[in-house]
């Protein structure tokens, strides 16, 4: 909260300062200072001025010069201008080297941001499939296999379509702190005001702004009548802060009082606004979590497949000195059958689907990825001011103190009485809304003569008739030190010990304090003096957190995430909150992070402190983004909550930035995901709803890794032992499939964790090994035994092409080929049951499309073994004695798969949990572990997951700063 209306009424101060008055030192002064920052006197320049040039690298550069804190004669000879502002011609002049009064968006070329999507390794090694099958699959009278071609582009292209849609529609957070800067500005030019677009102001601009008006450029005032400026948008602060003659006004920030002149300081990027739009695009170039994960998935997956493709290569070419064309089908097999290139595309229709499902939550995604991220948050970063708390100030009843014959409701009704009904500030309309109806305020008196606040008395007064008595009152409200000196009745040693101590206690708990005084006069003159003020009452006003604030956070902790208020207001404030929500009170000024922990602190680093720190307060937007870069640095995945602008570089930096209700264009254009109710409640539900998408994408992960082996492995196997020579274009159609009804999981039935969630990708690894080499057993079976024996035709009379009774004599029988795919079409879908199930695959019943999609696939599958008869690949369709052998062979060797599961949890998972716990235990014992680096190859492999293509957006920055600048490209020339 801020101390600008302290210096109105209220004024909470922070310690009593006991000044000896040297004519009665007997007697100690009291002084009741206001409850705010430090005030720093203005300064001269520090630099002979005639040096410093009218371009920004001096301008702005502080250890030169300070625009905002020097004297405003000194601010009028570095700008080279006066009262009467520039002229038309200066002013074009100055806008060619500061540029214009707005932010910059990068712009971004669509059709190069659609084939960014394809720029993955997974989507390289699909790329070079396609190639193989168009460009090196010719000779030996073949023609290019343009339907695997077509195939593996249509997979690619509905990739890159889904993501490409997702990221269009994502809001841009330097747009929208574009957007909210004033469009309009009020300005003098060639010595007249007039009016014009905010983003042609420059430095050295002569503005004015009143009531009501946004402040369209940071500015130091050079007339200020009555001035209040809100700022709670860029620095947190709860209250509108009074400005006086020679202040500074940043830019966005809202004129709620007065009207004021001024002289533009700093414009666009270079303003208060404008360097935390900068923060914001800052991390433009780091990896998201699902990117690094996408990265490690697919990784296990190159290398398996690349293990096997060097292993044909090498086996069918040098040992069995396979034809070209023969064995490049056999590779195209493990390349199409073993990448999960769906992978993005499922995960992104999850994603999808899951913000569909929170948005009945009233909680829009803008980033879809961030619901992944949100599952695995262990620490909420919190804005206090219209995020924990209402951003209403309020009178607190329960403290309110009485130092007279009057009740604390006796107190509040005659503060009201002394406050505006009409244009009030913000400490009168609290004081009127603590009377709950405001018609009170005015009730059973005649108003005869008001006196505003204003700066110099510090304090307001009425003068009013009861009708019920006819008697003349006056009653007053203000600044405490103010109101004890005029309190000629009651001003005693033992009042004014009691009005000490109370107003300590106040600011100790960061609430304000307003002292009331009452007093008759006699006769019939308003203006006439009374019998003398007594001090009646102090009350003590705040801003109460939100009704359902304190048990969103008792969910939040319940669910295993920690949080911590990070806030621009008071220390003495944050404190108090803190123990009203039950957050704790181990909070720390903002300045610890810049000096560290103190020598005989318990903390041996700044990292031990912020960990343990239950908030922090007086925070700077830079601030707001260290904390949350340090939490992350410490392992941390972190949420940040905010409303304001000075929020944006933070929701930006983490995880999981999320917007509030009433929030600003920029906190909304910075956040992944905004709340459209008030309160953070539904971040609750989003935090359950996210983990719900989590364990949807964590089963998918297992399914995928284990297909992947299960093809690579088996098609190997068989091409090694017998020679099988499996067509590309039918394990395209069993990847077509699968992923078809691999979608469903977007909406399957799950359960959410009680804990953070966290991508154990050796779990993960693990069970798809299990279960990849389990399906490869029962496909290398079946193929042996059609092969070797006759067990198929001698039991059931089924036969395979010209009626031979086994493939003995042609292992590619186009028979065989078909009965191939259909068991691995059956059971490889059928896996998925397995994967997201945790206890046996039917005590969790999987969602209605899931079963019927997977119930339409094997249709399809058998519908194609059964009429499939296509002469661009070697497949033939089988009887249906055949279809029913492979459905019940699938059945029997599905049946075992849930053991599977259950002995690699008594083992290997097991032993895999009790490491990673050791682990930890080790970490903590050692102390915090730092992990801000990670080796250069995991970055740059990480790095080539991202949805951009870094070496597109440098182009395009090159481009512009040269179009910016063309004197550089001269001067390189």
């Amino acid at each position: 909260m801020s101390d600008n209306n302290v210096e109105k009424e209220a004024g909470p101060p922070q310690e009593s300062s006991p000044v000896v008055d040297s004519q009665e030192p007997e007697k100690r002064k009291r002084e009741y200072k206001d409850f705010g920052h430090e005030e720093e006197g203005p300064t001269h320049a520090k630099v002979d001025m005639e040096k410093i040039q009218l371009k920004a690298e001096d301008l702005y550069d502080k250890e030169k010069v300070d625009l905002e804190t020097i004297v405003v004669d000194d601010v009028f000879k570095l700008l080279q201008t006066d009262e009467n502002g520039l002229t038309t011609e200066e002013a074009q002049r100055r806008l060619e080297i500061f540029g214009p009064n707005r932010l910059e968006a990068e712009e971004q070329n669509p059709f190069l941001q659609f084939l960014s999507f394809m720029w993955n390794p997974l989507s390289w090694v699909m790329e070079a499939a396609a190639l193989v099958a168009i460009a090196l699959s010719n000779g030996e009278g073949r023609a290019p296999d343009w339907e695997d071609f077509v195939g593996i582009v249509l997979l690619l292209f509905i990739n890159s379509a889904i993501g490409f849609y997702e990221e269009r529609n994502a809001g841009n957070a330097v747009k929208a702190l574009m957007d909210s800067l004033a469009p309009k500005a009020k300005v003098k030019r060639d010595g007249k005001w007039q009016e014009i677009e905010s983003a042609e102001l420059v430095p050295g601009d002569m503005i004015s702004f009143k009531i009501g008006d946004i402040v369209p450029a940071d500015s130091r005032l050079t007339e200020a009548i009555n001035v209040s400026i809100d700022q709670a948008a860029l620095t947190g602060e709860s209250l509108p802060q009074s400005k006086k003659t020679g202040d500074q006004c940043f830019s966005g920030s809202t004129c709620k009082q007065g009207e004021a002149e001024g002289v533009v300081i700093s414009t666009g990027p270079n303003t208060f606004f404008g360097r935390a739009a900068s923060l914001v695009g800052q991390d433009d170039d780091t990896t998201g979590h699902l990117q690094k994960i996408l990265a490690q998935i697919g990784s296990f997956c190159l290398v398996a497949i690349g293990i096997f493709v060097i292993a044909e290569i090498f086996v069918l070419y040098a040992g069995f000195r396979y034809r070209y064309r023969r064995g490049l089908d056999n590779i195209l097999v493990l390349l199409i059958g073993g990448i999960p290139i769906a992978m993005p595309t499922v995960l992104s229709v999850t994603l999808a689907v899951g913000a569909q499902q929170l948005a009945k939550y009233k909680a829009i995604v803008t980033r879809i990825t961030a619901i992944e991220e949100l599952a695995a948050v262990t620490i909420l970063c919190s804005d206090k001011t219209g995020t924990l708390t209402t951003n209403k100030l309020t009178i607190d009843r329960n403290t309110v103190r009485t130092y007279g014959p009057f009740s604390a409701e006796d107190v509040i009704l005659l503060a009201a009485y002394a406050s505006r009904t009409e244009n009030q500030d913000a400490i009168d309309q609290c004081v009127v809304g603590a009377l709950g109806d405001t018609a009170r305020a005015r009730a059973g008196i005649k108003l005869l003569d008001f006196k505003p606040f204003n700066p110099v008395d510090k304090r307001t007064e009425i003068t009013y008739r009861e009708e019920a008595t006819g008697k003349l009152k006056r009653v007053t409200k203000g600044m405490t030190g103010i109101i004890i000196e005029l309190c000629t009745r009651n001003k005693t040693e033992e009042i004014e010990n009691r009005l000490e101590a109370d107003v300590e206690e106040f600011a100790q708990r960061g609430l304000r304090a307003l002292a009331v005084a009452y007093e008759e006069v006699d006769g019939d003159d308003p203006e006439g003096e009374g019998n003398g003020f007594e001090l009646i009452g102090l009350l003590a006003i705040f801003d109460p957190p939100r009704e359902d604030t304190k048990q969103t956070i008792d969910d939040a902790m319940a669910l295993g995430v920690k949080v911590k208020m990070v806030t621009g207001d008071q220390l003495a404030i944050a404190k108090e909150t803190g123990r009203r929500l039950g957050l704790g009170d181990h909070m720390y000024p903002a300045k610890v992070l810049k000096e560290g922990p103190s020598p005989d602190s318990k903390f041996r680093s700044l990292d031990d402190m912020i960990l343990d720190a239950d908030g922090f307060a007086g925070v700077f937007p830079e601030h707001k983004y260290e904390i949350v870069k340090r939490l992350q640095g410490l392992g941390h995945l972190c949420a940040m909550t905010g409303d304001g602008a000075n929020d944006a570089p933070a929701l930006s930096r983490a995880n999981v930035g999320i917007a509030v209700e009433g929030a600003t264009d920029a906190a909304r254009g910075a956040a992944d995901i905004v709340l459209t109710e008030p309160g953070l409640s539904t971040i609750v539900h989003a935090i359950r709803g996210s983990r719900i998408i989590f364990q949807r994408m964590r089963n998918y992960s297992i399914y995928a890794c284990a297909v992947t082996i299960r093809i690579v492995v088996c098609f190997a196997i068989l091409a090694f032992a017998f020679k099988f020579d499996f067509p590309p274009f039918m394990i395209l159609i069993v990847a077509l499939l699968n992923d078809g009804t691999i979608m469903t999981l977007s909406v399957d039935r799950v359960l959410p964790s009680s804990t953070p969630d966290s991508w154990d990708l050796a779990e993960i690894f693990a069970y798809a090994v299990a279960y990849g080499i389990y399906l490869t057993l029962s496909t290398i079976a079946l193929v042996a035994i059609a092969i070797r024996t006759t067990w198929f035709f001698d039991a059931f009379g089924v036969t395979l092409t010209n009626g031979a009774t086994s493939a003995a004599g042609n292992h590619n029988d186009p028979q065989l080929h078909m009965v191939v795919y259909l068991q691995v079409a059956i059971i490889s879908q059928a896996l998925i049951f397995i994967t997201r199930s945790h206890s046996f695959f039917f005590m969790e019943r999987p969602s209605f499309a899931l079963m019927f999609a997977f119930g339409l696939a094997q249709l399809v599958s058998s519908i194609i073994a059964a009429y499939g008869d296509w002469g661009f690949t070697q497949i033939h369709s089988i009887s249906g004695g055949w279809i029913g052998i492979v459905w019940v062979w699938n059945i029997v060797w599905f049946l075992p798969l849930d053991l599977v599961k259950f002995g690699m949890k008594a083992t290997i998972i097991k032993y895999l949990r009790e490491r990673h716990i050791k682990a930890l235990a080790k970490e903590t014992a050692e102390g915090v572990p730092i992990v801000r680096t990670q080796s250069r190859v995991a970055s740059i492999n990480e790095s080539l997951y991202r949805n951009r293509v870094s070496f597109i957006r440098r182009a395009a920055r090159t481009g512009a700063t040269l179009a910016r600048h063309p004197s550089r490209t001269a001067q390189a020339a």
